[in-house]
């Protein structure tokens, strides 16, 4: 996104170019706006325009929402699977070439997302994913960097994702938190909680809100180097 937009509500699409309106309506600036929050002056203004932060945090969304006298729900991020999904398999006759992304799913404190683009592709037998139950599974392949997941995943291993849309059930995950993307066994921690756990017992459990996560896909397969 351009540092300056000419039209922003052109370019702007869900919370952002909602807020963006709602302020311009009510005629108050997102300086103004920042500083009820108690933020600095351009914080609002980096979330619109340069997409930083990726989603308003709950108690600043729930300040707003009652300032300008809307629902919460109006400035809450849509959870997406925008990481992953926009690579697609390709299919031809017995073959299905699911797409490599450059990406790196981090086993360790969290990775930093940087780009998405498929620069490769693994082709699997389509016999062999109807045979584990994965035929009509949508799959991406991405590599696993850092160590919290060992022995289950190494470091360097390849994962396929399933990022069909289907209810959360416990299980190994690429999650998204905040800015980060992470494989973690994800669990259900009561209350609207989830625990974000690592087979490597020096790294402990992560419990966090889950709206605080964005579930990217469940983790079907890993290949890697014996």
């Amino acid at each position: 996104m351009a540092e300056i937009l000419q039209n922003p509500r052109d370019s702007l699409a869900g919370p952002r170019a909602r807020l963006l309106e709602l302020s311009q309506a009510r005629g108050v600036s997102l300086a103004a706006l920042s500083e009820l929050l108690g933020r600095n002056p351009s914080y609002l203004q980096q979330f619109i325009r340069k997409g930083s932060p990726r989603k308003l945090e709950e108690q600043d969304r729930a300040t707003l929402a009652r300032f300008l006298g809307v629902a919460e729900e109006e400035l809450r991020e849509t959870q997406d699977k925008s990481y992953v999904k926009t690579a697609k398999r390709q299919e031809s006759g017995d073959w299905v070439d699911v797409p490599r992304l450059d990406l790196g799913a981090s086993a360790g404190a969290g990775r930093v997302v940087g780009g998405e683009a498929a620069f490769d592709t693994f082709r699997f037998s389509r016999r062999w994913l109807a045979e584990q139950g994965l035929e009509r599974a949508q799959l991406s392949a991405l590599r696993v960097e850092g160590d919290s997941m060992e022995p289950l995943l190494n470091d360097g291993d390849e994962i396929l994702v399933d990022v069909s849309p289907r209810p959360f059930r416990d299980g190994i995950h690429v999650v998204r938190l905040g800015d980060t993307l992470m494989v973690k066994r994800v669990a259900s921690a009561g209350a609207g909680r989830v625990a974000l756990l690592s087979q490597n017992f020096a790294y402990p459990p992560v419990e966090v809100a889950a709206d605080e996560v964005v579930i990217i896909g469940r983790v079907v397969w890993k290949g890697g180097r014996v």
